[in-house]
């Protein structure tokens, strides 16, 4: 996954205001949105709203990106309906699913949480509000790991994926030697919430995440869900899935409970399977193939 730090947007974004077109248009090459909220009480930190509102802050950037989305569905509109208007039987459907996709953004719905409309028929132009959203909540010194209003709130109008994290204290703690991050979180009683984050995104992005080991060295891959395995061993190498035989699967959670894949073996739990096995998450996979 590819995190990429977009400026945020103020209120007009959608007119230009605050460079917003420009960074609307970095929103729309992304996959999805991770939207950092302010929810920490700093007056040395220039804040864009008056007061600590996460809820503003949220609607603030949806009315921006409905707004915009109107703006591109009212310029593709005009095209096709002047095509239908000519008889054009295709041009007509696609006005009619563009029509439906006008109509619940002036609602104030973002489109991925409208029912019954064809995201594929539309994922051509792109649209800010399909993207899924996952919100982080930039808390405190003081403020729990779980705040329940804040999240409360988040159910109540977005029923969306959230965390709570506090930035500073994750910007420290990326400062300091790898080998003292351990001695910095117990002396602040702080768990870094960066891993959960990464699994959330990969959640909301459809990423599953297997695992190959080589001696003492364990590398990650993230693949779509779903995927078969011989398909996934073409992200370790286009070798492996060319020359694909079978593949040993296990679960880590197994290796967690028997300490050892000898043990996993003398227990049968190692499986072996073939091409058509979709990879499940957490799996650790020895891919056995013909070199070419």
């Amino acid at each position: 996954i590819k995190f990429v730090d977009i400026a945020g947007l103020v209120k007009g974004a959608h007119t230009g205001q605050g460079l917003g077109n420009k960074f609307l248009s970095h929103i729309r090459d992304v996959n999805a949105v991770l939207q950092v909220v302010r929810a920490f009480k700093n007056d040395r930190v220039a804040n864009s709203i008056t007061g600590i509102n996460p809820r503003e802050e949220i609607e603030i950037i949806e009315t921006e990106m409905i707004l915009s989305d109107i703006e591109q569905l009212n310029n593709a509109r005009e095209k096709f309906q002047g095509q239908a208007r000519c008889g054009l039987k295709e041009a007509k459907i696609k006005s009619d699913i563009l029509q439906k996709a006008y109509e619940v953004l002036n609602t104030g719905v973002p489109l991925r949480d409208a029912p019954g409309l064809d995201a594929q028929s539309l994922s051509e132009y792109n649209f800010l509000t399909f993207k899924k959203t996952l919100y982080v909540f930039n808390t405190d010194d003081d403020a729990p790991q779980t705040d329940p209003e804040t999240g409360r709130f988040v159910r109540e109008i977005k029923k969306s994926d959230f965390i709570m994290m506090n930035v500073q204290m994750e910007y420290e703690l990326n400062r300091i030697d790898p080998s003292e991050r351990g001695d910095f979180c117990r002396e602040f009683r702080y768990e870094t919430q960066i891993p959960e984050m990464v699994r959330m995104a990969s959640r909301l992005l459809g990423l599953i995440t297997f695992y190959t080991v080589v001696g003492t060295e364990v590398s990650a891959w993230s693949v779509p869900s779903g995927m078969g395995v011989r398909q996934a061993a073409g992200k370790i190498h286009s070798d492996m899935e060319k020359g694909f035989i079978k593949a040993d699967v296990y679960g880590f959670s197994q290796i967690e409970k028997v300490g050892s894949e000898k043990a996993l073996a003398e227990h049968g739990l190692i499986k072996t399977v073939g091409k058509e096995y979709a990879v499940q998450d957490g799996d650790i996979i020895k891919i056995k193939f013909q070199q070419g």
